[in-house]
């Protein structure tokens, strides 16, 4: 059985929650990651969140809000975990149905020891069918994005033939 620690990034960079929305941003764009997880201490690792490029661009760009504002107000607390030694299928599967693309391993302790992408699994099980349904199965939109464009279409079409016939 291939276990996440056979696939993972090993030693990933992490934040804490007093660190701001600024440095994290460094830390990516230094790094070259998108998501960065946040961890109690340096000297414990537990998890406590998560950061993402997505999240900055959200919460803070698209928010106005200060830059310098702390993760642990804007972080994704809780996040999805996989453990060390759980299976590489197991954590793709939590990682499909979670719709995530990362996904931090922790060890019997729960401290930070790794986190496992998308190319981690391409590049390190050598199976490229599996990390091609992986792939589509994340990308796919929810089944609730998908009824709401629904519902949004069809409200569109109403207003549309509405206002066609008070006309």
């Amino acid at each position: 059985m291939t276990t996440c620690s056979d696939v993972m990034t090993k030693n990933p960079v992490y934040c804490l929650p007093t660190e701001t929305a600024s440095q994290a941003a460094q830390l990516m764009r230094d790094k070259n990651v998108g998501p960065v997880p946040v961890v109690e201490s340096c000297e414990t690792k537990t998890i406590v969140g998560i950061i993402t490029d997505r999240d900055l661009a959200l919460k803070i760009v698209a928010d106005g809000r200060d830059v310098d504002a702390p993760l642990g107000e804007l972080m994704t607390r809780d996040p999805l975990v996989c453990r060390a030694d759980d299976s590489v299928e197991s954590a793709l599967d939590a990682m499909v149905d979670a719709r995530v693309r990362r996904i931090p391993v922790v060890d019997d302790r729960d401290r930070l020891v790794g986190i496992i992408s998308q190319a981690d699994v391409a590049t390190r099980i050598g199976v490229p069918r599996k990390t091609g349904e992986v792939v589509e199965e994340i990308s796919r939109p929810s089944p609730v994005l998908l009824l709401r464009r629904t519902e949004l279409v069809h409200r569109r079409r109403q207003w549309f033939f509405a206002d066609r016939s008070e006309s």
